[in-house]
């Protein structure tokens, strides 16, 4: 038998994981296998690593999910059964899947949960150097990297891809989705800032340095117009909406033509990418890191 060495010995135990969990997700329904927890926890805990990711960058920039981590996720949630995950004299009561309870950080870590409520889901990475204001939650699969800050009351969903030194602002949604297996996730860059009350859905890629003011919303379905390079920007039915590197996106407005509508001179809203950051930009963002 030829040896393994450590980098080989890791992706041949990924490989191993991902036949096991191939394998548990094709089982018929009512069949759970004695094995089935600790496959799924193998799973959670590669993903608390960052040795795996529910979402990878290939080499052309573009970001596609890995279906098998997504569909270990599933099987987590299809063979937990509901426990009480309340911490022992606590406040508050927790009922979910046993399979997927909240995690535990030690000191270790290098992550800031400030007291107060915050929840991050086992199955998702936290990396040195992010902060958690209260209240806040990051579900499953979910990836943050190194010095972002989530803000409070904001909400990472499942598998999105929070790149390094963002932040992400008070109130602000990052959606997430599990089925179907192949869709992306939301896809938030390195550097980034993401205003209050923002949201980003539906597999939408926000590109590294990019601005989103307070109150901008990005789907699948919306258009961004580009003032700078006077264009459009949407989703296609083979790529998500992209907001390229470096825009500050601001809300904006565009008639809506024809008929009573444009008699009652209504207006539907709509993003607009006003300038691309500069220095400027980035002394106003550059407040971030006194509150680290």
């Amino acid at each position: 038998m030829t040896p393994i060495a450590p980098g080989q010995a890791d992706a041949q135990a990924l490989l191993d994981l991902e036949a096991r969990i191939e394998a548990l997700f094709a089982l018929a329904p009512g069949v759970v296998p004695a094995a089935a927890g600790e496959t799924i926890t193998e799973l959670l805990e590669a993903l608390e690593r960052g040795a795996l990711r529910s979402a990878a960058r290939g080499k052309d920039g573009v970001w596609r999910a890995v279906p098998w981590v997504k569909r270990g996720i599933l099987a987590g949630f299809r063979f937990g059964k509901l426990a009480d995950l309340s911490p022992p004299g606590g406040a508050f009561t927790f009922i979910d899947k046993d399979t997927i309870p909240p995690q535990w950080f030690s000191l270790a870590q290098n992550v800031r949960i400030v007291p107060g409520g915050s929840t991050v889901r086992r199955g998702a990475y936290i990396a040195p150097g992010v902060v958690c204001m209260p209240p806040m939650f990051v579900n499953v699969g979910a990836y943050v990297g190194a010095g972002t800050m989530i803000d409070s009351h904001a909400l990472i969903g499942s598998c999105a891809q929070i790149g390094a030194r963002c932040h992400i602002s008070a109130a602000a949604q990052v959606g997430g989705v599990l089925e179907p297996v192949n869709a992306s996730p939301v896809i938030i860059e390195d550097d980034v800032m993401m205003g209050g009350n923002t949201g980003v859905y539906e597999g939408t890629v926000v590109r590294s340095k990019a601005v989103l003011a307070a109150g901008v919303v990005l789907t699948r379905g919306t258009p961004v117009y580009d003032l700078v390079h006077q264009t459009v920007y949407r989703a296609t039915k083979d790529a998500p909406l992209e907001i390229p590197s470096g825009a500050v996106v601001v809300p904006g407005s565009r008639a809506v033509k024809g008929g009573w509508a444009a008699e009652q001179g209504l207006a539907l809203q709509t993003p607009v990418i006003v300038k691309y950051r500069d220095e400027k930009t980035d002394l106003a963002t550059a407040l971030e890191g006194w509150l680290r």
